[in-house]
C-alpha cells in the first residue's frame, strides 16, 4: 500500500538526505552517470552546502566499457570544485554477455593497457586494495578499507518504480533505525547505502533535472531519438547481460566507442551486426519440439565447459521446480535468452521472473 503525503518527493528527498548527513560523519554519493544518480548528486550537493559539509565525497566505479557520454558527465561531476572525487579506475571483472569463450572483461587489466578503452584519468584511484575483483562486492569493501572504524554511508539513485521486488524491499524491512529505503553493508561498522529518491517516478526525475537546469548524460537524448523504450535506457557498461540491446545502436550513436569496444572484448562486433532481430531467438527453431528441449540443447552444446554447464543446469532445475509447470514455455524461452547472454548470475532471468510474476498478479 502506498501512503501519500502533502509534501512533494523533492522536499521529502532533501529531508532524507539531511537525515543521512546528520547521522553519518562520512557520506559518499555513488554516481553512475545516469539520470537517477544525477538527481541524487545535485540534491546531496544542496544539503552539503546547507550543512557546511563541502567538499562532497562522490564515488564512481569505472567499468571501462562505458559510453563516452557517460564519462563526459562523470568528468563534469568529478572536476567540480566542491567535489572530493573518488573515481575508481581499478582492476576488477565484469561478465561479458556477447561471447561464449571470452566470459569476462577484466577492466583496467594492467597486462593489457594498450587495449584499454581510454587512458586512466589523472585524478582517478588506480590501485585495487579492496580484496575483491567483483563489481558488486567493491562497494562494501571500499567502505571497509577506507572507513574501518568509522560510520559511513553511500547515497545512491535506486528507485522502486523500476522493480516490484525493489518496492517490497525498500518499503518493508528496516535497514537503519526507522529507515526502510536502504541496504546494510556492515551493521557492526555502521556501513550502509541509502536511496532517498526510492519513491520517485521517472517523470519526477526528468522534471527535477529540467526545472533546475542540471547537466545530464546526453546519451538519453540519443536513445530517445532512436526510439529506445524508457525502461530499456541504460547508460552503464555496454556488455552486461542487461545491456546487450545498447550494442545494436552503439555504432550509430558513438562509432568511436563501438570500434574501441570491438577491439577490447570478443563478441561485440557479432552482436552489433546481428542486431535485435537476429541476436535473440523469438521463434522456436523448427528442429526442436519445445523450448525446454531447445534450452537443454543450448546448455549442452553452446556452453563451453562443464563448470558453466553444471551451473546453468542447477539453477534451471531449481527455477523449473517452482515455476515450470505454471509458466511452461514462457519460462523456458526466458532461460534460452539467459544462455544466449552468458547470464551467469541469472540477473536477466530473475528480472523476467519478477516482471512476469508481477504481471500475472496484477488486475487486468
Amino acid at each position: 500500500m502506498k501512503i501519500y503525503k502533502n509534501t512533494n518527493v523533492f522536499e521529502e528527498a532533501l529531508n532524507r538526505i539531511r537525515f543521512i548527513f546528520d547521522e553519518f560523519p562520512n557520506v559518499i554519493v555513488s554516481v553512475s552517470g545516469g539520470k537517477d544518480s544525477t538527481v541524487v548528486f545535485n540534491l546531496s550537493m544542496m544539503v552539503a552546502k546547507e550543512k557546511g559539509r563541502l567538499p562532497l565525497k562522490v564515488a564512481f566505479i569505472d567499468q571501462e566499457a562505458e559510453w563516452k557520454a557517460t564519462i563526459d558527465q562523470i568528468k563534469l561531476i568529478m572536476y567540480n570544485k566542491d567535489v572530493e572525487p573518488r573515481w575508481y579506475q581499478i582492476p576488477f571483472r565484469i561478465f561479458n554477455a556477447t561471447s561464449k569463450t571470452d566470459h569476462w572483461l577484466k577492466c583496467w587489466d594492467p597486462e593489457h593497457e594498450d587495449e584499454w578503452m581510454r587512458p586512466k584519468d589523472p585524478i582517478a584511484i588506480k590501485e585495487n586494495i579492496y580484496g575483491t575483483d567483483r563489481f558488486k562486492a567493491l562497494f562494501g569493501e571500499i567502505l571497509r578499507v577506507e572507513y574501518p572504524n568509522e560510520p559511513a554511508a553511500y547515497i545512491g539513485g535506486v528507485r522502486t518504480e523500476e522493480s516490484p521486488r525493489r518496492f517490497m524491499g525498500m518499503t518493508q524491512g528496516v535497514t537503519y533505525k526507522w529507515v526502510t529505503w536502504g541496504k546494510i553493508h556492515d551493521r557492526k561498522r555502521n556501513h550502509y547505502t541509502f536511496y532517498p529518491i526510492y519513491d520517485w517516478s521517472y517523470i519526477d526525475v526528468w522534471k527535477a533535472i529540467h526545472e533546475n537546469g542540471w547537466s545530464y548524460n546526453k546519451i538519453y537524448d540519443y536513445q530517445f531519438a532512436h526510439g529506445v523504450p524508457i525502461q530499456n535506457m541504460r547508460v552503464s557498461n555496454l556488455h552486461h547481460e542487461t545491456a546487450v540491446n545498447s550494442l545494436f545502436y552503439l555504432q550509430e550513436v558513438e562509432p568511436d566507442t563501438y570500434e574501441k569496444l570491438t577491439q577490447r572484448i570478443k563478441g561485440i562486433d557479432m552482436a552489433g551486426k546481428l542486431g535485435q532481430k537476429d541476436y535473440f531467438v523469438h521463434k522456436l527453431p523448427f528442429m526442436f519440439t519445445s523450448w525446454k528441449e531447445y534450452r537443454d540443447y543450448l546448455v549442452e552444446h553452446l556452453l563451453e565447459n562443464d563448470e558453466w554447464k553444471n551451473h546453468f543446469r542447477k539453477e534451471f532445475n531449481r527455477v523449473d521446480k517452482r515455476w515450470g509447470k505454471l509458466w511452461g514455455d514462457n519460462l523456458y524461452k526466458a532461460e534460452v535468452q539467459s544462455i544466449l547472454t552468458n547470464d551467469f548470475e541469472f540477473t536477466k532471468l530473475y528480472n523476467f521472473i519478477r516482471r512476469y510474476e508481477h504481471a500475472r498478479r496484477s488486475p487486468s
